[in-house]
């Protein structure tokens, strides 16, 4: 079974099933279809973080493709004036652009598990570039919608244009010639020759703040492997990204405060239920900002953060009937401090992709993949949309008296809030395969979904369709048109500042049925779910 954001990303990766492919397989074409269908959302010029339950083993891999600061970032590197520059002017800077990591991380992956050869694996993605599919729904409407992409050549040429939002069928040779290099030449020529050398130069000619990339920087990148952060949840077992994600934490964090309270009995259509789980996201995202960043850099207290006795102590900061004033992060090798954390900015709802993929022997991906905000920096070479992933560091270096965990340092990843999730139950057996887009919003849509699964025994399409809500900037966000926001007087009378908003989560998931895989997808959006 497949689930991802469109249909033809689908077919692609059950072709790939049918002729033997291993789950790994399937994930790098599916990946490659993305990048040229989902262009503003995902894609070779990003990263992306890869989930693996390898079904015969019984083992759980990560596969870290996050991209990586320039040798030549400094800390102030979006500072200005002495104050930290407005999102709005670092995103379509070159400053804004990371060393991609997503090629280096699928190699790597499928160096280790794939059946297939690679080269193979990117010909459908090819062949629709090549001759072309007729133009998705949302892709056309984003890039109507976004008049941004109008101010700069590169987007409006390649989404505005003849070619863009009003064309009957897409169509990307670029991007087919980029993939035939890489089909031809191997992984490693997306880090050495012509299309690093054009990658180097496309974010150098941005102005203002050009881009520092130097094709040491990419011939330099490493994917990493790391230990997965798998964590108890009554009685199952709840793996996903370690730092730099802060999703894996934050996941495990609510969670374990969450044990506390009888969710079960509470129900998906209780206040009290969405309360108790905005209050300990709240907490989470809290701990996130005070301790998460990329581990080579940052003191993580991973450990300490999901001790039992530590979430306790924060449970019971909660109260079920009232909103917490403030979030105040923890000090978990001593006491729980009583400062608040600094209010976290906005940050794009899009620009990510998510999808799920088990194989015919259960082999299970959770692949999260992303370019930071819709449409990326702005900026296109070789048929694919560059990053702008830097700018989900901290832009101020400090936090008070200390360096922020996540402040820009040269070679490092900044926090992520992708969460891929694979869930065991008492068994060992998989449970669900689930993962989301919407930046620090995907927090809290997995959330929902593992809730809706676990303790309110939904299944994964009933799920997904509940509806969103999120915490962000001090705000909570209530799906517009839902059932929760017809509520908003009642989470106001507890306490919260409410905001009613369009919540489009792209979660795609699959969970095990009588007679073989269940799936699910987002409603809102393109993403379908098919098996055989």
């Amino acid at each position: 079974m497949v689930a991802a954001a469109h249909p033809l990303a689908v077919e692609v990766g059950l072709e790939i099933l049918r002729r033997g492919g291993h789950a790994i397989d399937a994930a790098v074409a599916v990946q490659m279809m993305l990048g040229f269908i989902e262009a503003p959302e995902t894609g070779i010029g990003g990263g992306g973080f890869l989930l693996h339950r390898d079904a015969v083993r019984g083992t759980m891999e990560f596969f870290d493709g996050r991209e990586t600061a320039p040798a030549a970032a400094r800390p102030d590197r979006f500072m200005l004036f002495g104050l930290p520059a407005p999102r709005w002017l670092a995103i379509p800077s070159g400053r804004s652009v990371g060393v991609p990591g997503l090629v280096a991380m699928l190699d790597q992956a499928h160096a280790r598990h794939g059946r297939l050869p690679w080269g193979e694996l990117l010909e459908p993605a090819i062949r629709a570039a090549e001759n072309g599919v007729p133009m998705p729904a949302r892709l056309a409407a984003e890039s109507r919608g976004d008049f941004s992409l109008r101010l700069f050549a590169d987007t409006r040429r390649t989404f505005v244009g003849p070619a863009g939002a009003t064309a009957p069928i897409l169509r990307n040779p670029d991007y087919a010639a980029t993939l035939r290099a890489l089909a031809r030449q191997g992984p490693r020529a997306f880090y050495e020759g012509e299309i690093a050398t054009a990658l180097v130069e496309r974010a150098a000619a941005r102005r203002p703040w050009r881009g520092d990339l130097r094709s040491t920087d990419l011939r330099n990148y490493q994917a990493l492997e790391r230990e997965p952060l798998c964590g108890p949840y009554r009685e199952w077992t709840v793996c996903s990204a370690p730092p730099p994600s802060s999703g894996g934490i934050a996941i495990l964090q609510i969670l374990g405060m969450l044990q506390h309270f009888p969710l079960a009995e509470l129900g998906p259509d209780s206040v009290e239920a969405v309360h108790l789980m905005v209050e300990a996201h709240r907490l989470a995202f809290a701990d996130r900002e005070f301790h998460v960043g990329d581990p080579a850099f940052a003191d993580v207290p991973t450990g300490a953060l999901l001790d039992a006795a530590y979430l306790a102590l924060r449970a019971d900061l909660i109260d079920p009937q009232r909103a917490m004033r403030a979030a105040p992060p923890g000090d978990p090798a001593r006491t729980v401090a009583r400062h608040a954390a600094p209010a976290m900015p906005a940050a794009p709802a899009g620009g990510t992709s998510h999808f799920s993929i088990v194989d015919a022997d259960g082999n299970a991906v959770s692949l999260t993949s992303s370019i930071e905000a819709p449409f990326g920096s702005r900026m296109t070479t070789g048929g694919f949309v560059l990053n702008n992933q830097l700018t989900d560091f901290s832009f101020a270096p400090r936090a008070g008296d200390r360096e922020h965990p996540n402040a820009v340092a040269p070679g490092k990843r900044p926090r992520s809030s992708m969460t891929p999730v694979i869930v065991m139950d008492d068994s060992g057996e998989l449970r669900l395969v689930i993962g989301a887009r919407g930046g620090p919003r995907i927090i809290g849509y997995v959330l929902k979904t593992l809730i809706g699964v676990l303790d309110w025994d939904l299944g994964i399409q009933e799920a997904i369709a509940l509806p969103n809500f999120a915490h962000v900037s001090g705000r909570l966000e209530l799906e517009r048109g839902s059932a929760l926001a017809a509520r908003t007087a009642e989470f106001q009378a507890r306490g919260h500042t409410v905001r009613q908003a369009k919540l489009a989560s792209g979660l795609h998931g699959i969970e095990p049925a009588a007679t073989g895989w269940r799936g699910g997808a987002d409603p809102r959006l393109e993403g379908v779910a098919r098996g055989d």
